[in-house]
């Protein structure tokens, strides 16, 4: 997967158009979690610091081609200014003559924010005349917004494919670890596939299960897995619809020759609420009136050795209900296994997706896997082995 990156630009004087994700949860007019705008300021400070005019590119929510006030990025001045160690103009368009004006009083070293792209409808329809107008307000266009790679939308995939190109410093290193995990990753190869339905992971699971030699399934989602092979999972959260599905699954494992890992003993309560009343039991021994929330010590103690001589792993969902205790101690156990492998320099780990993420940091560990991404639909869209619009645009020909 050949793509540019900083290193072979020569940016002093030219005009950059960065592409960032600075679509960031806000409340009361603040910005409640920076963790994107961190992530993409690298990128936008090398380049002002290379004497670059930064020309900054986002969407914020959804306005469907309309001006909605309360979605402007005029609020993330501030917080962008504060990551990027210098102040940051603002232009209350993207394209058209306010743009134009703003970028024209742009100095080298400069960063200016455009208004939202998401403003004009020419954005999610890639429309060629938007891409244009966003191309004719730069000399190089640099993409650093991964989690936004899977749309091809005029600011992603048309623009790149109208100017010179590169990936920026958070594009680069996600590529860069997807690349070693999955594109040609380390072998043994050992994937954590969990969450609550098989229905939205079906393309995942078929893309993994003939390139991986362990398929750990965890969460809900097991239920399925364990009904499939016509074990009772009492009133658990689990799809009927769904159990040939599973056993396709299973099939194809047993077709490639990969290990596929269910729980073989889970943590049940007959009510779903933190602190309830709760036992360990063999996945044989469920009763009707139970449901499963966790896996047990033995199904993590499996997954403890299976990890032994594992060298490269991948996690998207988690084991059980983690945001509800005692119903965590499964994910965290295993979230601290793989940090462990991790830092003993034995392992490669790449983690993805909104709950993944948000388990680790539960765990504590999320530092210590050696990647975590933040791009939810483009890093599960990645794991299903589809073309990403945004990537393709900067290693095409």
């Amino acid at each position: 997967m050949a793509f540019r990156t900083l290193d072979d630009l020569q940016v002093k004087g030219k005009r950059v158009l960065v592409r960032a994700d600075l679509n960031v949860p806000v409340a009361g007019g603040k910005v409640t979690d920076a963790t994107r705008i961190e992530r993409q300021a690298p990128t936008i400070r090398e380049l002002a610091e290379a004497g670059a005019k930064v020309i900054v590119l986002s969407h914020f929510d959804r306005p469907k081609g309309k001006v909605v006030p309360s979605m402007s990025l005029r609020i993330l001045v501030e917080p962008l200014s504060e990551a990027v160690g210098r102040k940051v103009a603002f232009a209350a368009d993207c394209i058209g003559p306010k743009a134009e004006a703003a970028v024209a009083a742009l100095k080298d070293g400069g960063v200016l924010l455009l208004e939202n792209t998401r403003f004009h409808k020419g954005e999610e329809d890639n429309d060629d005349a938007m891409a244009k107008e966003l191309a004719a307000l730069g000399d190089i266009f640099v993409n650093d917004a991964f989690s936004a790679a899977h749309r091809a939308h005029a600011s992603t995939d048309g623009v790149a494919r109208l100017l010179p190109n590169a990936a920026g410093r958070s594009m680069q290193a996600e590529l860069t670890h997807l690349q070693k995990a999955l594109g040609n990753p380390e072998r043994p190869l050992l994937a954590v596939v969990g969450g609550a339905k098989v229905s939205t992971k079906i393309a995942l699971l078929e893309n993994l299960v003939g390139r991986v030699e362990v398929l750990v399934i965890g969460g809900a989602m097991a239920n399925t897995f364990l009904a499939a092979e016509g074990i009772n999972v009492g009133k658990s959260l689990y799809e009927p619809d769904h159990l040939e599905t599973a056993r396709k699954i299973i099939h194809a494992a047993n077709e490639s020759g990969a290990v596929i890992l269910l729980p073989v003993d889970v943590v049940v309560a007959k009510e779903f609420k933190a602190g309830a009343a709760h036992r360990t039991v063999g996945v044989h021994e469920i009763a009707d009136d139970e449901m499963v929330l966790d896996v047990g010590p033995a199904s993590i103690r499996e997954f403890e050795t299976r990890l032994i001589g594992t060298r490269t792993l991948v996690w998207n969902g988690p084991f059980g209900a983690f945001e509800t205790a005692p119903f965590d101690a499964g994910t965290v156990a295993a979230a601290k296994a793989v940090a462990k492998a991790t830092r003993a320099g034995d392992l490669l780990s790449v983690a993805g997706g909104g709950d993944t993420v948000a388990a680790l940091a539960h765990a504590g560990v999320e530092q210590d896997f050696t990647y975590v991404s933040t791009a939810g639909g483009a890093f599960l869209e990645w794991l299903e082995g589809k073309q990403l619009p945004g990537v393709e645009a900067l290693t095409s020909k």
